[in-house]
C-alpha cells in the first residue's frame, strides 16, 4: 500500500498506519516513485526489547549513487538483504553507542566482506560517529584477529575489506561525496550519554532528518525545520506501569508523543514519521497501542505523520510518497 503526500499546507489533519483507522483529512492511493531523489527505508523501529516485528534502530538513505545506514541495531543485514541491498555498498553513521545501535555492526561488517551475493568488499568499512567510535573498530579488529586471519587465508579474502575506515566527529558536515551532504548535530539523551547526534541528509534540493535518541529538542527543530521528512523517536508509558522506576528512567532519556507534536508543528516537515517507538516498562497489554501514540500526538500536532514499520518506505521527490511492506 503506497501514500502520496502532496504537501504540508495542503493536508491538514493526517495520519495512516497499518495498526490505525484515523484518517483525518486528505490522502491519495499512489504507486510508489521508481527512482526518487531520497530513498528512505525503516529498516528497524524498536529498541532493545528482542521482538521480531520491529528489528533494531537503524534507517537506510538511498541518494544518487550512496547507500548511508544510520545506526546499526539488531537484523540490520537481514533487513538490507530483505531490500536487495548488497552489504558491501553500505557506509554507517552512528548516532550513538548504546548497544541497541552498534550490535549489528560485526554482521554488517564480516558479512559484508564474504564473497558474493553479498559482497564482496574489498576496501575498509566506513563507520563514521560519536566520541569513541574508533576506538570501537580498533577493539572489533582486534576481536575478530582470529576470524579475519582464518578467513583471509582460507578463503582468500582481500585483507582491505576486514578493516575499518572508522571517525570519530564533532557538529557540523562530516560528509559530502556525489552531491549528498550529512549534517550533524547535537540532541540531549541524557546528562551521561554525550555526545549523542542527529543527522540532516541533502540532495538535490531534498532533506531528510533523523532525531536520533533524545529528549525534546531545540537543535532538532532548527535543523528539521522545512525539511521533506522528520524521523523522530517517541517514547510514552500505560498509567499503570508509567511511575515505575524502570519507566521513568526511560521516559526520561526520550521524547514523549506530546513533546514530539509540539517539534512537528514548529518544524513543519512535509512528513514526520515515528521510529525507534519505545513502550516504556511495559509489554503485551501493557505496552501503549500505535492508536495511543498517535492520540497523544494529535494533542500537539495536527499534520502529516505516520507510525514507522520495519521495511516502510518512504520516496521523496517533488512529492512523498509512502510505501509499507506487503503482509505475509
Amino acid at each position: 500500500m503506497s501514500f502520496l503526500y502532496q504537501g504540508f499546507k495542503h493536508l491538514g489533519n493526517l495520519v495512516s498506519t497499518f495498526a490505525i483507522s484515523l484518517l483525518v483529512g486528505s490522502i491519495t492511493t499512489a504507486h510508489a516513485q521508481s527512482q526518487p531523489d531520497i530513498r528512505v527505508t525503516l529498516l528497524g523501529t524498536g529498541t532493545p526489547v528482542p521482538i521480531v516485528e520491529r528489528f533494531g534502530p537503524s534507517t537506510l538513505i538511498e541518494a544518487g549513487s550512496e547507500k548511508l545506514v544510520f545506526d546499526c541495531g539488531r537484523g540490520c543485514p537481514i533487513r538490507l538483504q530483505q531490500k536487495g541491498v548488497r552489504l558491501s555498498d553500505v557506509k554507517l553513521f552512528l548516532t550513538h553507542l548504546h548497544s541497541d545501535h552498534v550490535n549489528g555492526i560485526v554482521d554488517l561488517w564480516l558479512t559484508g566482506w564474504l564473497s558474493p551475493p553479498f559482497g564482496q568488499r574489498k576496501t575498509p568499512f566506513v563507520m563514521i560517529g560519536p566520541e569513541g567510535t574508533k576506538n570501537m573498530a580498533m577493539h572489533l579488529e582486534e576481536a575478530f584477529r582470529p576470524d579475519i586471519r582464518i578467513r583471509i587465508a582460507d578463503e582468500k579474502l582481500p585483507p582491505d575489506g576486514a578493516r575499518f575506515d572508522a571517525k570519530d566527529i564533532t557538529p557540523g558536515v562530516i560528509y559530502e561525496t556525489n552531491g549528498v551532504k550529512v549534517t550533524a548535530f547535537e540532541v540531549d539523551h541524557g546528562d551521561e550519554i554525550k555526545p549523542a547526534y542527529g543527522y540532516r541528509i541533502d540532495y538535490r534540493g531534498h532533506s531528510v532528518v533523523l532525531s536520533g535518541d533524545t529528549r525534546f529538542n531545540q537543535n532538532v527543530i532548527k535543523f528539521a525545520t522545512g525539511a521533506d521528512v522528520l524521523i523522530h523517536e517517541v517514547s510514552m508509558a500505560k498509567p499503570e506501569v508509567a511511575q515505575t522506576e524502570a519507566a521513568k528512567r526511560i521516559l526520561a532519556h526520550h521524547t514523549s508523543p506530546q513533546e514530539a507534536g509540539r517539534v512537528f508543528s514548529t518544524a513543519k516537515p512535509r512528513l514526520a514519521v515515528y521510529a525507534h517507538i519505545s513502550a516504556a516498562g511495559g509489554a503485551g497489554p501493557t505496552a501503549p497501542q500505535p492508536i495511543d501514540y498517535i492520540t497523544a500526538t494529535r494533542e500537539t500536532y495536527n499534520g502529516p505523520l505516520e507510525f514507522g514499520e520495519d521495511l516502510m518506505t518512504i520516496n521523496i521527490s517533488e512529492t512523498v510518497t509512502v510505501t509499507r511492506p506487503e503482509k505475509r
